[in-house]
């Protein structure tokens, strides 16, 4: 998802003036759009189906990062008792 400065910032009166257009551009590129005033980023409208993605892929990578750190600091259980926890025997 590579932006394209050329085409994905937008200033905001634009954006005002027609919004279905960005809409429809961000669903179709699958690129955020960088709203501007006065030269300066103030927000990015991006695809609902895009953002959903994005915010699982981070949930994941936070999970991982999470256990990745409960292996090193020692905070694990055997199989055996992770069955009990679980209540599986």
């Amino acid at each position: 998802m590579q932006t394209k400065f050329s085409e994905d910032v937008v200033p905001l009166s634009d954006l005002k003036i027609n919004p279905g257009k960005v809409v429809t551009q961000t669903n179709s590129t699958h690129r955020p759009v960088l709203l501007t005033s006065r030269g300066r980023g103030v927000a990015v409208v991006q695809a609902l189906e895009d953002y959903e993605n994005t915010a699982e892929e981070l949930r994941f990578v936070k999970a991982i990062a999470t256990g990745l750190a409960d292996i090193r600091d020692g905070n694990t259980v055997t199989a055996e008792q992770a069955k009990q926890l679980l209540g599986i025997d």
